[in-house]
């Protein structure tokens, strides 16, 4: 009985990692990553569109992003969405492609990249306890209903905590490879 709402708490813990895996995919460690253009939207005729929907994104050097819009009338849109993001980089253009060059980081930069990634990691630390906390509620309630005894309860929830320990540790292990990588030069 209780298993189902094991199941389905893990399931959003899961889910809640893989939202701050794509999170630090999109934090740039001074390396080109198509991955840093994934929330980036262009208005293409009135329609707020993602970008890799618009152009093909290539890497042909370590520090150089190539955007080719399969549209070259797109290209002033897809340059003022690029410098009206928060990725601070400045496109060039020479009418059939978009070369966005990767600067190197800054120390001071580094460190800001840093405190940026530890509170990504603690809001996701966050989701996952209320979920936990979630679950424990359904538990509570199911024993309060007769559904499940009192020990099977204090093992379900033993189980929650097990669980959470589990992806608030893969959390932790993701958010230190991070940070190693923003503090590499």
């Amino acid at each position: 009985m209780y298993l189902d709402v094991h199941k389905e708490a893990e399931d959003k813990m899961k889910k809640t990692v893989n939202v701050y895996k794509d999170e630090l995919l999109g934090i740039r460690a001074g390396r080109a990553n198509p991955a840093l253009l994934d929330k980036i939207n262009v208005d293409y005729y009135g329609v707020l569109t993602p970008l890799n929907q618009l152009a093909s994104i290539s890497t042909p050097e370590p520090r150089l992003l190539v955007i080719q819009p399969w549209d070259a009338n797109t290209i002033p849109q897809i340059e003022k969405s690029i410098l009206t993001s928060d990725l601070g980089l400045n496109p060039s253009n020479d009418g059939k492609l978009i070369r966005l060059p990767i600067p190197q980081l800054t120390e001071e930069r580094r460190k800001d990249l840093v405190k940026l990634v530890g509170k990504n990691a603690e809001e996701a630390k966050i989701a996952i306890r209320n979920t936990r906390r979630e679950l424990n509620d359904k538990l509570k309630k199911m024993e309060k209903n007769k559904d499940i005894s009192e020990d099977e309860k204090k093992q379900a929830e033993n189980e929650a905590q097990n669980i959470t320990d589990k992806y608030i540790e893969e959390i932790d292990k993701l958010t230190e490879k991070k940070e190693q990588e923003l503090m590499e030069v």
